[in-house]
């Protein structure tokens, strides 16, 4: 079978043939491969920044958001049969038993550290025709979310990171009545956006639903399919190229929440500095190299504690995240049937995929297409 692999010792990236896998456990699962989505860490990886190929081999199969079709389901699977759309996740757990967040199936949580990433980290990826994975790890998906939930990882991103906002929202504010199901999690609060990728645009997607009053700031200028996309949501767009932080600050009023989706440092010390009070900052970037800037820890460190605020990183998602994320694709679908078109740029095939992780990206969200 066809797969795109990175391989370290010679520093290539390629298509390449290898042998298909087989189902060797009663718990797995032989799936099919539809798509698979390009993002930053494809780049970065293919960039050989970082990437570990499973012990012992040469190569590293990448890719990590995917959807595919089950073949084949082992003699003790029981929640999949052939012609089920799934979506798998991507870590898995550390083999240490002190490790709670695992052992409790909560590995993106994990404490250690020696979790697998398929993709990433010891294990190989989902860009190849056809995969094996135990069952607990594959999320079902509708048939008619075919087309798109292939942004269902993205998208958990943002869906892990709004879980725990909103524990603290109902946890922090004693004068508030706690919140009844079904209402709008975000409602009165305004949320700030960084970045008009695909994790930040599915951020305010996500966020919008909730309620927020939602800005999204980046560097892009009209006309520019990705702003169209802000207004179309309900959003608001404003670029770094007409306005700063402070003017940012005082067109937005209090800033309740800001979802870093740039993984550039200086630019999100920039944003900490406008947070308001009671205000939550979640990071969800990664950043590589980047020049030192000049800061002032003091003030930081003096408007997080009477501001009261919170500082909270988050990587991965776990099965909460996956279903979360498969609703509110559904929703919003439902909601904005031509921007969610618009987040994927069509598919290609595997044989163009080194030269679109290496080069430009072709739309917001490029599709390697098996299938």
């Amino acid at each position: 079978m066809k797969a795109v692999a990175v391989f370290p010792g010679s520093r290539e990236v390629k298509v390449t043939e290898q042998e298909a896998p087989r189902i060797t456990q009663p718990d797995q699962v032989m799936v099919r491969m539809l798509d698979i989505g390009i993002c930053g860490t494809d780049k970065e990886i293919c960039a050989f920044e970082y990437g570990t190929p499973p012990p012992g081999d040469d190569r590293l199969v990448i890719g990590h958001e995917s959807v595919a079709e089950v073949v084949q389901a082992g003699s003790a699977v029981e929640r999949f049969r052939a012609g089920d759309l799934v979506v798998p996740s991507v870590r898995r757990p550390c083999p240490h038993p002190a490790c709670g967040a695992c052992r409790a199936g909560h590995q993106d949580y994990c404490y250690t550290g020696d979790f697998r990433e398929r993709g990433i980290k010891e294990a190989h990826g989902y860009m190849a025709e056809y995969i094996v994975e135990h069952e607990r790890y594959l999320n079902l998906v509708a048939q008619d979310l075919r087309d798109i939930a292939v942004l269902t990882e993205p998208l958990t991103i943002a869906e892990k990171a709004l879980g725990q906002i909103t524990w603290m929202m109902q946890q922090r504010p004693p004068w508030l009545d706690p919140q009844t199901p079904g209402q709008e999690r975000g409602r009165g609060l305004s949320a700030l956006v960084l970045g008009v990728g695909p994790v930040g645009l599915l951020g305010a997607m996500l966020l919008v639903s909730a309620g927020f009053t939602t800005y999204v700031y980046s560097r892009e200028v009209p006309p520019n399919p990705r702003i169209d996309l802000v207004a179309a949501i309900g959003a608001t767009y404003v670029s770094t190229q007409t306005t700063t932080f402070a003017g940012l600050a005082d067109q937005m009023g209090r800033i309740d929440l800001v979802y870093e989706a740039v993984g550039h440092s200086h630019f999100a010390l920039e944003a900490l500095r406008v947070l308001g009070t009671n205000g939550i900052f979640v990071l969800t970037g990664v950043p590589g190299l980047q020049a030192l800037t000049e800061a002032d820890p003091a003030r930081l460190m003096r408007d997080m504690v009477l501001k009261n605020q919170v500082l909270v990183g988050t990587v991965n998602a776990g099965p909460d995240a996956f279903a979360s994320a498969l609703r509110d694709l559904a929703l919003f679908r439902r909601r904005w049937p031509e921007a969610v078109r618009t987040l994927i740029a069509g598919g290609y095939p595997p044989e163009q995929a080194p030269e679109l992780i290496l080069g430009r990206p072709a739309g917001i969200k490029t599709v390697i297409a098996f299938g």
